[in-house]
């Protein structure tokens, strides 16, 4: 398996995890209800690792598409780019969730405190996650970049012209 494969298959964790997470948390925050709250920390905690991995097999992917036609290294930079901007929220969002589950366990004061920050961080998340999914899916998926409409726009034009 090559990181290209591997990178394929880890990456949609963070975003579909950071997503559900931060449903459950406010689900768990409605509810005041602790247990739903550690499963939304359980979320964010795998998504911070499986962030990890799709940063460490981005490299090994971006060399394996970089020169196939329509991709470009300026799209990879730009999702790369934004790809350590949420990995970094996602550390950051594993480690306050560590504390998160630590303090409901431990019925501490902060628990409430934690859970909010931990919401916060995971908004900044799910925004970051929105970008990266897009960026990424537009490194080989040429229909849905901002200019897709006007590269098919002009092949349809270009074919009409040759008739």
């Amino acid at each position: 398996m090559t990181d290209a494969h591997l990178h394929l298959v880890v990456n949609h964790f963070p975003i579909i995890g950071t997503i559900f997470g931060f449903g459950i948390l406010i689900a768990g925050l409605i509810l005041k209800n602790n247990t739903v709250k550690n499963v939304s920390y359980v979320l964010f905690i795998i998504a911070a690792i499986f962030a990890a991995v799709s940063m460490g097999t981005g490299e090994g992917a971006e060399e394996a598409v970089e020169e196939m036609p329509n991709i470009g290294k300026q799209i990879i930079h730009e999702h790369e780019e934004i790809a350590e901007k949420l990995a970094l929220v996602l550390y950051v969002l594993g480690v306050v969730s560590l504390l998160g589950l630590y303090t409901n366990l431990k019925n501490h004061t902060k628990a409430k405190l934690i859970s909010y920050i931990a919401l916060v961080t995971a908004a900044v998340g799910v925004f970051l996650a929105q970008q990266v999914g897009t960026t990424g899916g537009e490194v080989r998926h040429t229909e849905i970049r901002a200019n897709a409409t006007d590269t098919i726009n002009t092949v349809t034009t270009e074919e009409q012209e040759e008739d």
